[in-house]
């Protein structure tokens, strides 16, 4: 039987190529840091992770997961309410409520698996979900999994979610659900408007906030801190694999009574191993840096703001905004994935995006800034920018 499938696998996997689209992986030869080794080759500077603040080969995080194998030891092997619960699990779960100043936080292996587990477990056929279109994948899947009605209203667009609105009135509860920052575009949601829509047709809030806990709002508190809606949302996921550390694991975060009944029912936290003890008590040693000083989430705004100003004076098109994730439009995605190689050349690690990740007619080289990265490294990245655009 298997050999009808190779051959249709080995089809699609061929378009997939042929379309331009097939994702090779380039391996990385050191810890993830501003620069890095791809392959054999020489260290070059790293502008596509998600290490905003720089953590993921920080010696305090590094001491601190090294510390936690020696007390914890390695793994858990079992899930939360078995055996798989220890005194680092309650104290980051403290942390990050506190961090967000919510009333309470359930940890997950990821921020996917947190988004997978929260929509089934609290809305049923009688309820709706109102969902923004470019909302990430993981919203997309946790609400597929859901029983709710499911509604779309176009990005960020406050005249289309209100009809949505008042097209679910009849539904027992609704819930907004929206990415804090859309990470293809680095664009924020209105958050202050959701949260106000949804006072007045008493609907719920949710924030997808990965591409900002940590680093986004005056003391980098996220996108509510941002927009002074801490208080108006009801949920917010996010993960510790992007500014809080860079490993894995996520969380949801919120109002006291959604948090017990995500640890009664939610599939993914019940069915899945418990963090590891390492990036437990790593996350905890992100949190308490972030607590203590603000020194990263400066250098990291210089950082952003050199770039941006830096391109559109070179007379690059950058999608707007003041966000880390920094999108240089190209529109053909031949000439993006052109672009990415002839700057790995002069040695700017970058990816270009094209459909079906982003629209067609839109690629992309897609860079995202670090508080790791230098001054002299964000010039070099824009003067690569502009001697690979001579070879274009």
């Amino acid at each position: 039987m298997y050999g009808e499938l190779k051959n249709d696998l080995r089809k699609t996997i061929d378009e997939i190529r042929e379309a331009g689209l097939y994702k090779a992986e380039r391996v990385i030869g050191t810890p993830q840091n501003a620069a890095v080794r791809v392959g054999q080759g020489d260290e070059v500077l790293n502008f596509c992770a998600n290490n905003y603040l720089g953590l993921a080969d920080h010696p305090r995080l590094i001491e601190a997961a090294k510390t936690a194998l020696d007390e914890w030891g390695f793994g858990m092997a079992s899930v939360r309410f078995i055996c798989g619960t220890q005194e680092p699990h309650k104290e980051l779960e403290r942390k990050v409520s506190e961090f967000l100043a919510t009333d309470d936080t359930i940890l997950y292996s990821s921020c996917f698996d947190a988004n997978g587990g929260l929509f089934e477990t609290l809305l049923g056929a009688e309820d709706a979900i109102i969902s923004d279109e470019l909302n990430h994948a993981s919203i997309i899947d946790g609400v597929r999994l859901s029983k709710a009605r499911r509604y779309r209203y176009k990005n960020r667009d406050m005249d289309d979610l209100e009809r949505q609105l008042k097209d679910s009135a009849d539904a027992r509860y609704r819930l907004i659900a929206t990415d804090g920052v859309f990470s293809m575009d680095g664009y924020l949601a209105p958050l202050d408007e959701i949260c106000d829509l949804a006072e007045r047709y008493n609907a719920l809030v949710m924030v997808d906030d990965s591409h900002a806990v940590g680093f986004t709002g005056p003391t980098g508190r996220g996108t509510p801190e941002l927009f002074g809606v801490q208080d108006r949302v009801d949920i917010v996921t996010g993960t510790l694999g992007k500014a809080l550390g860079g490993a894995s694991g996520g969380y949801t975060s919120g109002r006291a009574e959604i948090v017990e009944l995500l640890r009664q029912r939610s599939r993914p936290y019940l069915f899945s191993n418990s963090l590891a003890p390492s990036i437990t008590a790593a996350a905890i040693a992100a949190l308490d840096m972030l607590s203590s000083s603000s020194e990263l989430l400066t250098q990291l705004r210089s950082n952003t703001e050199l770039f941006r100003r830096r391109m559109t004076e070179e007379g690059f098109d950058l999608l707007p905004g003041e966000h880390p994730i920094i999108p240089v439009m190209i529109g053909d995605a031949a000439e993006a994935a052109r672009l990415a190689d002839l700057l790995l050349e002069q040695g700017i690690y970058v990816i270009g995006f094209s459909y079906p990740v982003v629209p067609h007619g839109k690629a992309r080289i897609r860079t995202q800034m670090s508080a790791a990265h230098t001054t002299q490294d964000v010039n070099r990245a824009v003067d690569a920018f502009v001697a690979a655009r001579a070879k274009m």
